[in-house]
């Protein structure tokens, strides 16, 4: 019987192809660069071929890579799995999810009560950190997602479809020069959520002015840092419908009256494989069937 190759350097081979630098995924798996070089090595020696192309700007998946890497992810997430419900009696219905911090205090942790009420077996563990999809499978099984689109390689169901607001302080609607006009932005700061970075840009070209330029932009990684910096009149927020409704705010308002689609959306998403665990399944079913 032909011998696996060590696990480990299957491990190291996703990471670095994840990462697209030896240098990222050393850091991200805790070994020295030369250390996760030999893994890769001994990975490369037990296929046969090279996996990665090596050029001065990085590393690049060869033909054999890239088919290992689709092959190979998807059977070390039901390892992983399998891993997690031996050493645990309930690991099979607990969930790893990742999530803005937003959309859960403004659309999950309300209904939350209601899904305890009906599986009290589930429990949840919520994680907040950036660049989820890519680490689906590695420290999480779900992801909230906004985004344009979603990687097709990955499961994804759009939980909405939202308008583009301005959303600034009610004071400065109603003081002594109050903001009428989108031209008036010129003078302006405008916030921008990094998860979100052409919301702006599409607001103006729908509206008729790409053209208009902010006197400055910020960026966050806060929705609630962004509504909180717009209510205290740092800025005008550029922000979904929803995230001013859900606030419940006095302080906020909505800048001038256009109807302008955003580009981007609330996703669920997970791998494919992902939904034949208990934990990831009922959670998707009661969170689309609640209409979060």
């Amino acid at each position: 019987m032909q011998r696996l190759p060590p696990l480990s350097s299957m491990e190291a081979f996703l990471e670095v192809a994840r990462h697209g630098t030896v240098k990222a995924a050393a850091i991200e798996l805790g070994l020295s660069m030369p250390a996760l070089s030999r893994r890769i090595q001994t990975l490369e020696h037990a296929v046969g071929r090279p996996l990665f192309n090596r050029h001065h700007h990085g590393l690049s998946l060869t033909e054999a890579g890239r088919a290992l890497q689709a092959q190979l992810s998807p059977i070390l997430d039901e390892l992983r799995a399998v891993i997690g419900k031996a050493g645990s009696p309930d690991a099979s219905l607990r969930l790893r999810l990742n999530i803005l911090p937003l959309f859960a205090q403004q659309r999950l942790f309300p209904r939350l009560p209601e899904l305890r009420r009906e599986h009290p077996e589930l429990h949840i563990d919520i994680e907040t950190l950036s660049h989820a999809e890519a680490r689906l499978g590695d420290g999480i099984d779900v992801a909230i997602a906004l985004a344009r689109s979603i990687d097709p390689a990955l499961y994804a169901a759009r939980l909405d479809q939202d308008k583009v607001f301005p959303i600034a302080a009610q004071g400065l609607t109603d003081g002594s020069r109050p903001i009428t006009v989108p031209e008036q932005l010129q003078r302006m700061t405008i916030l921008l959520h990094r998860e979100m970075p052409e919301t702006f840009n599409e607001w103006r070209r729908a509206i008729g002015m790409p053209w208009l330029e902010p006197a400055a932009t910020d960026y966050f990684d806060s929705g609630p840092l962004m509504l909180e910096a717009a209510a205290q009149g740092i800025g005008v927020a550029f922000m979904h419908g929803h995230h001013l409704d859900d606030a419940h705010d006095a302080r906020l308002t909505r800048l001038f009256d256009f109807d302008v689609d955003s580009p981007y959306s609330y996703w669920f998403v997970c791998r494919p494989r992902a939904l034949r665990q208990p934990a990831v399944k009922l959670f998707h079913d009661w969170l689309l069937a609640a209409k979060i």
